[in-house]
């Protein structure tokens, strides 16, 4: 299968790296300078796990302008407020045949999607990994290799050969996905994940397992997983989880699969670059407040990594 990943920061290299170890053809499209040509000079991404074994990748990279080439399918992985742009500098190589999948953090980029996709060509999904870009053309894929888990969901519900075949060739790569046929479900399920360990790992400058272990972790986590759901719910979504097994998958994440892990807002903050507290807290509470639901503590905690944002924009001026 050929792939195209568009946005190839962390998580596009990783997805595009694994799936071309796993045989698959590749492409990595990105808009940010210094990362292209930092690939480019020195002949691919230098890759590594867990801080080890750093080695060179191979990879063919490219700016949104120049690319010409016809996968079969594209890989998303841009930030959120992002992705109209980066879309609209690619759209002369999308063509009605291709499909688009993908696994951003937050929520936003369906509606973005669609407007370029067909609704039948449309395959999102959660990744349950973490990996820091170190900086252009450096990439840190943390966890054992098959240590993440992932689902992924059809818009239409509707599962297609090409999508069997995809969820084929993600497993090969070793991602462990999971296809569903509840696509708000499965989406909300990282919003809310993420909504918890993102943000406060992010407000407090620790790391998951820092956050985990703390004895009032399970009530914070608790407090929004429930003001989620409550929002989720008065919006007619179909949780793929109940709430305990959220709090699990929190816990499990947190303690197990990630404890030495700063997430990814974490990382956008101490880089100073915008966070994607918007579409994920921030999200959460608009869907609430369409039902004249208050989702007051994400509420809450979204002003703050905006103040956050403030002071650390201050710190980058001095």
């Amino acid at each position: 299968m050929k792939f195209t990943v568009v946005g190839s920061g962390a998580m596009g290299l990783r997805y595009g790296v694994l799936l071309q170890d796993a045989g698959n053809e590749v492409d990595f499209v990105d808009p940010w300078e210094p990362h292209v040509e930092k690939m480019r000079e020195q002949g691919g991404v230098y890759v590594s796990r867990d801080h080890e074994a750093k080695h060179l990748v191979p990879v063919n990279v490219f700016y949104p302008e120049e690319y010409q080439g016809e996968p079969d399918c594209y890989i998303f992985f841009t930030k959120q407020m992002q992705l109209a742009d980066v879309l609209a500098r690619c759209a002369h190589f999308f063509k009605p045949n291709q499909y688009a999948f993908t696994c951003m953090n937050g929520m936003g980029h369906v509606e973005k999607l669609l407007q370029y996709f067909k609704p039948e060509k449309l395959i999102a999904g959660t990744a349950l990994v973490a990996t820091v870009l170190n900086g252009p053309g450096d990439v840190d894929f943390i966890g054992a290799r098959g240590a993440g888990t992932m689902n992924l969901a059809n818009y239409t519900e509707k599962p297609d050969e090409f999508t069997h075949q995809l969820v084929a060739e993600l497993d090969k790569a070793q991602f462990n996905p999971n296809l569903t046929t509840n696509f708000r479900g499965t989406l909300m399920a990282k919003v809310v994940f993420n909504s918890v360990v993102n943000t406060l790992c992010t407000m407090f400058e620790m790391t998951m397992g820092e956050y985990a272990a703390y004895e009032g972790a399970d009530e914070m986590s608790r407090q929004l997983i429930d003001e989620a759901y409550d929002a989720c719910e008065r919006d007619g979504v179909k949780m793929i989880n109940s709430r305990q097994e959220e709090l699990d998958s929190v816990n499990y994440v947190s303690k197990v699969a990630n404890p030495l892990h700063y997430p990814s807002m974490y990382q956008d903050m101490h880089n100073y670059r915008r966070t994607e507290v918007d579409y994920i807290n921030g999200y959460l509470v608009k869907m609430g407040r369409k039902h004249g639901y208050e989702a007051k503590t994400h509420a809450f905690l979204t002003h703050e990594v905006h103040l956050a944002e403030l002071q650390k924009q201050k710190e980058k001026q001095k």
